[in-house]
């Protein structure tokens, strides 16, 4: 209904009135007034005259899932959004979702996370309003061990969002980092729940730095935001659209392709082969020249003792 209401009233840039609102939804217009004031709640300004009927004045910069639809091209992902205010994680409350039985493409978003999680077990830094906080549910029928895969999908797809977006082209850092300027503006984060033999689902949730904070002191100077670089205001709602477009196609792409035009992809904006790199792993720290990527989706070192080395997880630090 809020939906259907909002949509009706930005096609017009008169005033709508309720009796027309009323008829062309087929509720009272009791109920239509309901309905407006619940949006302006939400931070919706709507003027409201006598004999004319209803105004949009100002539409809140939240990620609200109403007017994320609107921008979807997509047949699955995004077709159902939750958003939030504030939530500790956007992967565990996806992961909750999950276990539910909702379904694939199913996306969590929030304004703040209060215990976003990083990579190894790391915090990510999510203020309210600032960045974008989101998570994606899949469900692909391939083995646990293609799993590496899709946090390289993610990143290539993110990658394409943010530059068809803004114009910004950020480069890929194994596995999980977007950069620009060499600055991280982007992490993903993919976890998963599997039997031996078959994938259960699947949660990547991205986060993204878009205005500009003051980072954490650990962070300060690492990290940079999509405004900062820019100098001007991005609207996230249609940044978040873009991605979520690009991310459905590239899957798509995926599951009927298999991983090589990802693989294709990821090459030509990855900023860590041919480059000089120190690998921290489970196993001990390696370093050496960064030379391929692997078919699972594992980052190929050769080391300075000239032998070659498959990561499938770990922390890359490049060398300047």
């Amino acid at each position: 209904m809020k939906g259907k209401i909002l949509a009706l009233l930005k096609k017009s840039d008169e005033y709508v009135s309720g009796e027309w609102l009323s008829k062309e939804m087929g509720v009272s217009r009791t109920a239509i007034w309901k309905h407006i004031n619940y949006l302006r709640q939400e931070g919706y300004k709507i003027e409201s005259v006598p004999r004319l009927g209803y105004k949009i004045l100002h539409i809140p910069d939240k990620l609200y899932a109403e007017e994320i639809y609107s921008l979807l091209t997509t047949n699955f992902i995004g077709k159902k959004i939750y958003h939030y205010n504030h939530l500790t994680s956007t992967n565990d409350q996806l992961k909750k979702l999950a276990d539910e039985g909702k379904g694939e493409g199913t996306v969590v978003v929030a304004e703040q996370q209060t215990a976003g999680k990083g990579r190894l077990g790391r915090s990510w830094f999510s203020p309210p309003g600032a960045g974008i906080w989101c998570s994606v549910l899949l469900r692909p029928t391939v083995s646990p061990a293609h799993a590496p895969k899709l946090t390289l999908l993610g990143a290539v797809a993110v990658a394409e969002g943010i530059e068809k977006y803004t114009g910004l082209q950020p480069g890929i850092k194994w596995p999980n980092d977007l950069l620009v300027e060499g600055k991280k503006v982007c992490g993903l984060l993919t976890e998963m729940r599997a039997e031996v033999d078959s994938i259960n689902y699947v949660t990547l949730g991205f986060g993204i730095n878009i205005k500009l904070v003051d980072f954490p002191e650990e962070v300060k100077g690492k990290a940079i935001t999509l405004e900062g670089v820019l100098g001007k205001k991005l609207n996230r709602v249609g940044l978040l659209a873009c991605i979520l477009n690009a991310f459905e196609k590239n899957y798509l792409l995926f599951l009927s392709k298999g991983f090589s035009p990802i693989r294709g992809k990821w090459e030509e904006l990855n900023v860590t082969l041919g480059k000089m790199v120190t690998v921290t792993s489970h196993s001990g720290t390696v370093s050496g020249e960064a030379v391929a990527l692997g078919d699972g989706g594992g980052l190929v070192v050769r080391t300075d003792g000239d032998e070659l080395k498959e990561f499938l997880s770990g922390e890359v630090t490049l060398s300047r």
